[in-house]
């Protein structure tokens, strides 16, 4: 008798917990060759709101930390996820046929070049503003907060880790629907969170069917910016009813993502001014 094996079903991550999916569904995943290989959940409108409540509860704690503290962090990403190169290696040659070792190495880099950001954002883009009046008046960045991100197809590390690091650096938190077609690596990286200390609700990821969380997520009220780096209209329509902030992330272009580092953080910090009296 021929042994059907048992295919593995993946979950969300979701306010730091692998979470089944609200509706229950999921979608089966095929290996390049067709062959199926695990399902993944198929994350709905009640999940998008799920992920977006995690992570606006966790922004505060998130964004208290000192900046070094979140670098810390962030390194510690880099660590676990070198730790698991060969791993993640070997099993993006088995599902895509593919040797993919380079763009999880280039996911590394990417989240070492953005843990060292964390500390130098006040001093790169905060400034002392001079005034004709007994005041001083200072300019610092604070994070938008809620940032929504679609993350490419491929590559589905690397795609994914390039476009959550940057707002991650400034301070916000993220929601992101990783990669359609090859969504389970990239839910691999919710264990790797989870090893590297990343605060519960910080990173919340879902999967499923693109079609159906671009509107709950880009539309939501309480996102305020989202990452679309294929630049869909539709995207754009969405986030305008709701004012939200549309940013194109890395482009596809990985290297110039992690060569300039400055120009991807600051769509997601506001400039706050505040005025301080000087003398009695």
């Amino acid at each position: 008798m021929t042994r059907l094996p048992v295919v593995k079903t993946y979950k969300l991550y979701v306010g730091g917990a692998f979470a089944r999916s609200e509706s229950g569904r999921h979608v089966p995943v095929a290996d390049h060759a067709g062959n199926r290989v695990a399902n993944a959940p198929r994350a709905t409108r009640k999940d998008v709101r799920d992920a977006v409540r995690a992570a606006r509860g966790a922004l505060p704690g998130w964004q208290g930390r000192t900046a070094y503290n979140r670098g810390q962090i962030l390194y510690r990403f880099a660590e676990a996820l070198e730790s698991r190169i060969d791993e993640l290696a070997a099993e993006t040659t088995r599902l895509r046929g593919i040797d993919a070792r380079a763009e999880i190495e280039a996911a590394v880099d990417h989240a070492v070049h953005y843990a060292g950001w964390t500390d130098k954002l006040h001093a790169v883009l905060g400034a002392v503003n001079p005034v004709a009046a007994p005041h001083f008046n200072f300019t610092m960045p604070e994070p938008s907060g809620v940032v929504g991100v679609l993350a490419p197809d491929e590559p589905d590390v690397l795609g994914l880790v390039a476009e959550i690091l940057p707002p991650l650096a400034a301070g916000n938190v993220v929601v992101a629907v990783v990669s359609e077609r090859w969504p389970l690596l990239a839910l691999h990286l919710g264990e790797v969170l989870g090893v590297a200390d990343v605060p519960a609700g910080v990173v919340n990821l879902l999967s499923g069917l693109r079609g159906e969380l671009v509107k709950p997520l880009a539309g939501h009220r309480d996102v305020d910016a989202i990452v679309d780096p294929a630049g869909d209209p539709e995207v754009t329509r969405l986030a305008a009813d709701s004012v939200t902030r549309v940013s194109r992330g890395s482009g596809g272009d990985y290297d110039v993502a992690r060569l300039d580092g400055l120009s991807r953080i600051e769509p997601f910090v506001e400039l706050k001014t505040a005025w301080h009296p000087v003398g009695t």
